[in-house]
């Protein structure tokens, strides 16, 4: 942990590329917000530089006290650290890691990120009972872990490959089921929550005319994509009269629990904070 070592903690993101990553900009805005010393740094590491950037954060070698993990290592790095944790074995996936006791930890923040960004925005939402997930990529393992946690009984992932979506929740257990685009429209009258997982309309191509208004009283639609801020999806959901919650503070609220293992204290997504990053999608979109 930070207060075990006698310099100023390291701790870093990485991934291949990583140049895109906003996660040094809101560690760093918490560093300074709470007069902390220590830093977080992006670096690259190709995959095959994966193992022995593992092997120097175990032995102590390279002076840092654990960071973040992002595309393409999320999955791959599950077999180089000594524990992993209930939630990321569950999601298959790893994007925290700490030094324990010795031991290189590893958690999945991002199912923690996805509620608390809800319970922020749209307080109550997990009084629901169905969600219909669009998109089965890896990403929805997170969604999928946080709604069964928050006591969804009935999660349905839709996909254009159904097979894709049968392979993602068999991993889940009998309350979630797998759907192709065509169930859709039958599954959303029974459905609370709807997630967009995808980016459908963000690269040109149509986004099939969704009719939200069939969903149950009070229904939420969100999305995990945050660039833009409101996607395609959020934007027919919202002229719909649907309220919507986008996906920036899902990556806010996931990168709290990390820094609270590196530098010994939890910090809070403000206002200012969701701005800040807002602004640098701005400049550099």
């Amino acid at each position: 942990m930070a207060d075990m070592i006698d310099h100023p903690p390291r701790a870093f993101v990485i991934g291949y590329p990583i140049r895109h990553s906003r996660s040094p900009l809101i560690h760093g805005y918490w560093l300074q917000q709470a007069g902390l010393q220590g830093s977080y740094d992006a670096i690259q590491v190709a995959p095959d530089d994966l193992p022995s950037f593992v092997a120097a954060l175990k032995d102590g070698s390279s002076g840092l006290v654990g960071g973040n993990v992002t595309i393409p290592h999320k999955e791959t790095v599950l077999a180089l650290v000594d524990d992993v944790d209930d939630i990321a074995r569950q999601i298959g996936a790893a994007n925290t890691l700490w030094i324990e006791d010795g031991r290189l930890m590893a958690t999945n923040t991002d199912s923690h990120g996805f509620a608390a960004n809800l319970d922020e925005h749209a307080p109550g939402w997990d009084a629901g009972r169905t969600a219909v997930i669009l998109g089965a990529g890896g990403a929805s393992r997170a969604v999928i872990h946080a709604l069964l946690s928050r006591g969804f009984e009935k999660v349905h992932v839709v996909n254009r490959t159904v097979e894709r979506a049968k392979a993602l929740v068999d991993s889940f257990g009998p309350r979630t089921a797998a759907s192709g685009m065509a169930e859709l429209s039958g599954l959303l009258p029974a459905a609370d929550l709807f997630v967009n997982t995808t980016s459908l309309g963000m690269d040109g191509d149509d986004v099939p005319d969704i009719d939200f208004t069939v969903m149950a009283d009070g229904a939420l639609v969100t999305d995990i994509v945050y660039i833009p801020l409101e996607t395609p999806i959020l934007a027919m959901a919202r002229r719909q009269g649907l309220k919507t919650v986008d996906g920036l503070g899902m990556l806010l609220h996931q990168a709290a629990p990390g820094f609270a293992k590196w530098f010994g204290l939890t910090p809070e997504v403000t206002p200012e904070l969701r701005q800040l990053i807002i602004q640098d999608m701005e400049t550099h979109s």
